[in-house]
């Protein structure tokens, strides 16, 4: 028979007389094991003995060149896919937002909805200067989630076409599509859902006047059929503007201070409320 005998954390084991003494090894530490005709690289399957029938080396050298082009495809069809800007466009309550957030369930899109922003930082009031710089952080944000592969869905309601021509071309600039959708309603139905919104979700909103609506509706300029189809070329910046980027930069200040400093432009469709 053999016993065992502890010295300071080391475990010796002896045989019987006429057999020679096994290796001490350390307690904390793995006992040798031979190798495993199963899996070299893993110490724990000689443990749990082979998983399967023996594999020859050159089937499992085989197998793992597969698996590398296989995942050399998907990574190459990631970097050559164009990512998609989304843009929804329309005035309150004609359910932008909702058809975001199906676009962001659907497409694996990152979603910037404004007014969720401005409710966080501001509660119940929306002031003006304060919405322009979310919405140009809001697009910085989505620019650099293009360049890096990820489709965005932008929710602002880009109500003039300057606005989403900026915007297209910015798209354009990173090699990525445009998908714009535009939202209409009569002014019925508008009015009818942005009053249960204020009733069951009035975190979520702002008060909105009928003669609000009408202002606004004044202000905002309808997506052409050619831009709904994509086939639209992207407008010349306006006179004074040498590219979008800088019409970008005057229509969203990059901060309150400077927002307050120009004031209001002539730079797109501004106003107060939700968009």
């Amino acid at each position: 028979m053999s016993r065992a005998v502890s010295r300071g954390g080391r475990v010796s084991v002896r045989d019987c007389p006429g057999r020679r003494s096994l290796i001490c090894v350390c307690a904390n530490k793995r006992t040798p094991r031979p190798p495993s005709p199963w899996n070299e690289a893993s110490p724990s399957s000689a443990a749990h003995g082979p998983p399967g029938p023996l594999v020859e080396p050159g089937a499992r050298s085989s197998r793992r060149r597969r698996v590398a082009r296989s995942a050399s495809r998907r990574s190459q069809t990631r970097r050559t896919r164009m990512p998609t800007l989304f843009l929804t466009v329309g005035l309150p309550g004609t359910g932008k937002t909702t058809l975001a957030r199906r676009i962001e369930q659907q497409e694996g899109a990152l979603r910037l909805t404004k007014d969720e922003w401005i409710k966080a930082l501001y509660g119940h009031e929306n002031p003006e200067e304060a919405s322009d710089v979310i919405e140009g952080r809001l697009i910085e944000i989505g620019l650099r989630a293009l360049a890096l592969g990820t489709d965005v869905v932008l929710d602002f309601g880009l109500w003039s076409r300057e606005e989403r021509s900026a915007l297209r071309q910015a798209a354009a600039d990173l090699g990525a599509d445009v998908d714009l959708r535009h939202l209409a309603l009569d002014r019925a139905e508008q009015r009818r859902r942005l009053d249960r919104r204020q009733a069951e979700q009035p975190h979520t909103t702002w008060p909105i006047s009928d003669e609000e609506l009408g202002e606004w509706e004044a202000l905002f300029t309808a997506p052409t059929p050619d831009e709904l189809g994509g086939g639209a070329a992207i407008d010349a910046p306006p006179p004074g503007y040498g590219s979008w980027a800088a019409w970008r930069r005057e229509r969203w200040p990059a901060t309150v201070a400077q927002a307050r400093e120009s004031g209001p432009t002539d730079t797109g469709a501004r106003a107060e409320g939700p968009r």
